[in-house]
């Protein structure tokens, strides 16, 4: 049946089913796929394909008449899907599609311009402005953006006759199918331009590129689109400009890890500073920052600066930055050196010496 789907297939039900069979079968589907219990978009088109399908087989004479006509070869079924068998038994315009009834205007509001921009992390942060270079389609100052000769204007469709709609007649075993649809001639405006701008073709624009000020607000992140209304491509006939998006492509810092507003790095804090305590200058996005290390740090202790991560986007306030202590354990150690943790090791009764192993303590996780 040139590619459709067969009715009773759509049921669920055999060519032999009963009317019941066939209520059943309409009853247990449209519970599922009904718009109102299931929140699936896709299910929409496939609700209404097994609408149509049991308003044609629970009518006998109109399922008398289809198991006829599905018994023909695919020359006696031109149908595209079940919407045209459908429309074929009870009309255009009542399996969910809409007929135009006027012709579509000229103009016409223009595209939306799409493209990308790298920023550093600390502009992404603080918010910086730029100055791009975009491509867009700008109205054509040659015909003044109608799209004709300087002299002329848009005659009516020759095609279509100014009704902006074409319609196209079929036969079948079920009479004359008569679809309707917009005139691609005049792409249902019912308009034509017969004698077309040689600058722009007879579109009303022409490709420039331009710059665009940019301002980037704080807090954006990778990934992000950023909307510049009214900096896409121009309307046609003097429509509205389409909106350029940004898709932000933020360079990744050397030190820092974002997630979300708040930032994440390890803070090294040699051996010596974490058991005496310490103080230590770090470089945060706002400058040199005083952390506080306490005696005894452990390695995997979180320091937290608050207010000093990535500014929140288009709100109040900031993210903190999370300082993750590693306490580093010298390596290469020169005699001295290693004379004195020794001492150490001795005055606290640590036992350090090689080939002779020392009593470990185990501890739970946590």
């Amino acid at each position: 049946m040139a590619g459709v789907r067969d009715l009773y297939e759509i049921l669920g039900v055999s060519r032999t089913a009963t009317q019941e069979e066939i209520k059943k079968a309409y009853r247990r589907l449209a519970r599922e796929l009904h718009p109102d219990v299931s929140a699936d978009p896709s299910t929409e088109n496939r609700f209404k394909e097994v609408t149509a399908a049991y308003e044609i087989l629970s009518d006998p004479g109109k399922r008398r008449q289809y198991d006829m006509y599905g018994q023909g070869g695919t020359d006696v079924f031109p149908f595209a899907d079940v919407g045209d068998i459908f429309e074929a038994f009870f009309g255009a315009g009542t399996f969910g599609r809409r007929r135009p009834t006027r012709r579509r205007t000229r103009v016409q509001r223009g595209e939306d311009v799409f493209a990308s921009l790298s920023v550093s992390f600390r502009e992404a942060a603080f918010g910086t402005h730029r100055e791009i270079e975009v491509e867009t389609l700008e109205s054509c100052d040659r015909c003044g953006a109608t799209g004709a000769e300087p002299g002329t204007g848009p005659s009516r469709c020759r095609r279509c006759g100014g009704a902006g709609q074409v319609q196209d007649v079929r036969r079948s075993i079920f009479g004359t199918v008569m679809t309707t649809q917009a005139c691609p001639s005049c792409e249902g405006t019912g308009e034509e331009i017969v004698s077309k701008c040689p600058a722009c073709a007879g579109d009303g624009r022409v490709a420039r590129e331009h710059p665009v000020p940019v301002d980037i607000p704080p807090g954006v992140s990778d990934g992000m689109d950023l909307r510049v209304p009214g900096a896409g491509h121009a309307g046609r006939a003097g429509g509205p400009r389409g909106d350029l998006y940004l898709s932000m492509a933020v360079a990744a810092s050397a030190v820092f890890e974002r997630r979300g507003q708040d930032l994440l790095a390890v803070l090294e804090v040699p051996m010596v500073q974490a058991a005496l305590g310490a103080e230590l200058d770090v470089d945060t996005l706002d400058g040199t920052e005083r952390v506080k290390v306490d005696e005894g740090v452990e390695s995997g202790t979180v320091i937290r600066l608050r207010g000093k991560g990535i500014p929140n986007l288009n709100r109040r306030g900031r993210g903190d930055i999370f300082l993750t202590v590693h306490v580093e354990t010298p390596k290469a150690l020169r005699r001295d050196e290693r004379r004195l943790l020794e001492q150490l090791a001795e005055m606290r009764g640590e036992h350090v010496a090689k080939h002779q192993p020392a009593r470990a303590t185990l501890r739970r996780p946590g």
